[in-house]
């Protein structure tokens, strides 16, 4: 049911129009001068710019767009460098080496109020509050109810911005304007302009804000800058002392899908999960929230009542009522985040003044609460999310650099690629991988885009294709292969039972299942065409950590290694009939049985091509999953 907002609570017409100072590049000589590299940068940052020969200069100021700035003079070469210097910036800015580290920041101010300052340095302070926001927490779904909130209100004619996290492949993803990454001119201008103004003003009390903060700054200035009608902005860790949580008033909030996960910073109850949650509720301001189960339900309409606010349960959308619709995004879950992007859209029109315009010219004259505009299912049907249950076939690159375009042996490799990293998360990613693999024509995990029964779709990125389905009782035999990383701070006792219990729920089980350290690191920002070139000098021990958790599943007895296995052992690269046998066949005693510990992914990719070309009637159905930074990983491989 969509509740309409107390009238109390509700805003004039939206329309404001926003000033923006507009600082940017001039050029002359064959050099490129930055006006706003940082007068102070790390060495690392320095020696990108120096070999490009980018100088720094003062500010110019000029009323042409940037769009057209940079088309007339910027050279590929300058932005290039200027882009991996940005990138080696930010990298500067993770303090801590892994998740586990949880050592303070530094400085004698606490986050929320030194981000306070940072917008005040940045200008930001007073002007964030002409941001029109909607401002998610949650466990499972932030991302895609985010993601369907931007596609609706794009298609109902509006200047989005959206920001979210992490990013998978590239940092841009992370910034959205008008439902495209920030273009890389763009991302250089603001860049530069809010380090350059951080910078100056660092000190032993104030120092450079890590990474996640800095993005978000970065985003609000982006969206202000740009003037964006409405900002959909996701929060990062919890609510309560998120970097985000210093939007003091926005139009509505929402709360997904709650769940155990972060606990070693939120809690070991679901109760104390929500609580940091429900922190982003403010005085005023509606709020939404998935069902929950009554522990976080409680909390979480404690907390809103205490503010006197509504908060209304958004109810999952009926797929048998809406029959003909197909979302953008795959998996029956998905139903739940879309209710509350619904929801979530229709009071920020209502709130902003332009819901009435939106209804008045619908057809029929509907005005019932389960009403939903054309525009808002077209929205609903082209949202896009990577990373999260998306399907990409592979296509081979032959041995004369050409990409194979035959769609026989595009179909032979398939990934399923899922960043899922819960156990909530992890039992929908292996319903969806289930159902996904059958090809069901009658299940709504296969009402989108995203899915294998789509036709003809064209090329994704560069080397992604969703083909269509050209198999019709070949001698084809299908293997299902587990592709898994979590991070350490995650269990895998509980995940990797979760996963493989809900898929044999639904008749599927993996034949075999390969675990491989991640290629990216945390403490680097990379470009999206940067491959680390250490990927395979990876200490190995989580890896085989999990490989054992994963034997005693299959077998229900601890694995007996032979030996011990080192990075550099041939033997880490099964032999290639390794994957024709099913677990059935699998001798527990022996190191390759059920899985296999990979040293690199580079590797592990070339070895799934390898085994599928050389064997015409194997194909391999690939599931991507416990970690969106794998699932990143796997996806630069693969568009490369």
């Amino acid at each position: 049911m969509f509740v309409h907002t107390k009238s109390q609570l509700k805003c004039g017409l939206f329309g404001t129009s926003h000033s923006c100072r507009k600082k940017n590049l001039f050029f002359s000589n064959n050099i490129c001068h930055l006006s706003h590299v940082p007068a102070a940068v790390d060495s690392s940052v320095l020696k990108v710019l120096r070999s490009c020969n980018i100088k720094m200069s003062s500010p110019v100021i000029d009323k042409a767009g940037t769009d057209e700035i940079f088309k007339n003079g910027m050279q590929d070469s300058y932005i290039s460098s200027s882009y991996e210097a940005a990138m080696e910036a930010l990298s500067s800015l993770i303090t801590r080496q892994n998740r586990k580290d949880r050592s303070p920041v530094g400085g004698k101010y606490e986050k929320l109020e030194r981000m306070s300052i940072y917008l005040e340095i940045l200008g930001l302070e007073e002007r964030i509050s002409e941001l029109k926001i909607i401002h998610v927490a949650g466990t499972k779904g932030k991302g895609s109810t985010c993601t369907f909130c931007e596609a609706i209100l794009r298609e109902c004619g509006f200047r989005t911005g959206l920001f979210t996290s992490p990013h998978l492949i590239e940092v841009r993803e992370r910034i959205r304007l008008n439902g495209l990454d920030i273009s890389v001119d763009k991302f250089l201008l603001h860049f530069w302009d809010c380090w350059n103004l951080l910078k100056e003003r660092v000190s032993d009390d104030l120092p450079m804000p890590p990474l996640f903060q800095f993005l978000t700054l970065l985003a609000f200035k982006v969206f202000i800058s740009e003037e964006v009608d409405v900002a959909i902005i996701e929060v990062g860790l919890g609510g309560k002392r998120d970097s985000t949580n210093v939007i003091k008033a926005p139009v509505v909030c929402g709360i997904t899908s709650l769940g155990m996960d972060h606990m070693e910073t939120l809690g070991h109850t679901l109760g104390e999960i929500a609580s940091h949650k429900a922190g982003i509720f403010k005085p005023g301001v509606p709020a939404f929230t998935a069902p929950q189960l009554s522990e976080a339900m409680d909390v979480l309409q404690e907390t809103a009542s205490n503010l006197m606010i509504p908060l209304d349960i958004a109810v999952p959308l009926d797929h048998k009522r809406w029959e003909g619709l197909k979302l953008g995004l795959s998996g029956d879950h998905q139903f739940v985040n879309a209710g509350l992007a619904v929801s979530l859209c229709k009071c920020w029109l209502q709130k902003t003044g332009n819901w009435a315009d939106l209804i008045g010219k619908k057809e029929d004259g509907k005005t019932d609460e389960l009403y939903i505009p054309e525009t808002f299912l077209r929205g609903l049907s082209t949202a896009r999310l990577s990373g999260r249950a998306q399907v990409v076939h592979d296509a081979p690159v032959m041995l004369d650099g050409s990409m194979n375009s035959s769609r026989n042996i595009m179909a032979k490799l398939v990934f399923y690629l899922d960043g899922a990293h819960s156990p909530e998360s992890m039992e929908a990613c292996a319903k969806w991988f289930s159902s996904a693999t059958k090809g069901s024509k009658t299940s709504a995990y296969l009402t989108s885009p995203s899915s294998v029964e789509v036709k003809h779709m064209k090329l994704v990125g560069r080397n992604g294709f969703i083909p269509q389905e050209t198999d019709s009782g070949s001698n084809m035999v299908s293997k299902q292969i587990l592709l898994f990383n979590c991070m350490e701070v995650r269990d895998p006792h509980i995940l990797l039972p979760r996963l493989v219990n809900t898929c044999a729920s639904s008749g599927t089980h993996f034949s075999k299942a390969l675990f491989v350290p991640n290629m990216s690191t945390y403490n680097k920002v990379t470009s999206g065409v940067t491959i680390p070139s250490n990927v395979s000098s990876k200490d190995l021990k989580w890896q085989f950590s999990l490989q054992r958790i994963w034997e005693k599943i299959i077998h229900g007895k601890d694995p007996m290694f032979e030996k011990s296995y080192e990075v550099d052992d041939l033997e880490l690269l099964p032999p290639r009939d390794f994957l024709y046998e099913d677990t059935t066949h699998c001798v527990p005693d022996k190191h390759f049985s059920c899985s296999a510990v990979m040293p690199s992914l580079p590797l592990t990719i070339k070895w799934l091509r390898d085994c599928v070309k050389e064997n015409p009637s194997l194909r391999l159905q690939v599931l991507v999953t416990g970690s969106l930074h794998l699932v990143g990983d796997v996806l630069k491989l693969l568009r490369r």
